[in-house]
């Protein structure tokens, strides 16, 4: 039941070329940064990714994209990271966008054995008629555009099917977590890191704080460790190693006049 593993290199060091990765992580909150540090170094390429972003340029799943070593994005997400879109638009990656709530649930479903289901999400649009552009070709023209997905109609309203998503393995950084794998997310790290971890075939989390077997009131677990295969302890520099997206300052408000006293 000891799921503990020491080192960040030794809990990915399996795996392989071609893998695909669920990676948590929403913006710069909650990412394994560590881990992916370590897949980095390892050398794994033409990683196939579920991600609601791809990292940022130089920064978690953004240091292996700008190493070549991404060949294909499933995510909700561009953002800011210019690499991202210039190897889209370039035409040297694929690049599967979806619907941040239909991506949330597809990871879910494929975590709890569910291989398809209904939304209204997407229907009317490319999502569902097909034709987005997976690939650009190098001429700019689309070299591989996705499929028409199946519409149903429910109480009167068209439905969109949409897969679930499983992985070869998932990456997940938790606040804190046992070594029997149960695991407590902060915050906004928790849209995306449960999800992840369920729809993993293997996953390893990466865990700020570990504690030991029934430190954890059972009722704060937002994930049970029967879906986590491998924990990580962080030391405490790693822990605290967080990036800020976006920093913003408030402008302090001009000092009022002095009034002058008037003598009559």
């Amino acid at each position: 039941m000891d799921k503990v593993i020491p080192t960040a290199a030794e809990a990915v060091a399996d795996i392989g070329d071609g893998s695909s990765l669920a990676v948590g992580g929403f913006g710069l909150s909650g990412v394994p940064n560590v881990l992916i540090q370590a897949l980095f170094a390892q050398g794994a390429s033409a990683l196939r990714v579920v991600s609601n972003n791809c990292g940022v340029d130089g920064a978690g799943l953004g240091l292996l994209l700008a190493a070549g070593r991404i060949a294909r994005v499933t995510g909700s997400y561009v953002g800011d990271n210019k690499e991202f879109a210039r190897q889209y638009l370039g035409g040297e990656l694929e690049l599967e966008l979806v619907p941040q709530g239909t991506l949330a649930e597809r990871l879910r479903a494929g975590g709890c054995g569910i291989p398809g289901f209904f939304t209204p999400a997407g229907v009317g649009t490319q999502i569902a008629d097909g034709g987005l552009p997976w690939r650009y070709a190098a001429d700019g023209g689309v070299a591989v555009a996705s499929p028409a997905k199946e519409v149903r109609e429910f109480d009167g309203r068209a439905h969109v099917l949409e897969r679930g998503i499983t992985t070869d393995v998932a990456l997940v950084r938790a606040a804190r977590g046992d070594r029997h794998g149960n695991l407590v997310f902060r915050r906004a790290a928790r849209n995306f890191n449960p999800l992840a971890a369920m729809a993993g075939r293997l996953t390893v989390a990466e865990v700020e704080e570990l504690v030991e077997p029934g430190v954890l009131d059972p009722d704060e677990i937002h994930l049970p460790g029967v879906f986590v295969q491998r924990v990580v302890p962080l030391t405490a520099e790693q822990a605290a190693d967080k990036g800020i997206e976006r920093r913003t300052l408030a402008v302090a408000a001009p000092a009022a006049p002095a009034l002058e006293a008037r003598h009559g």
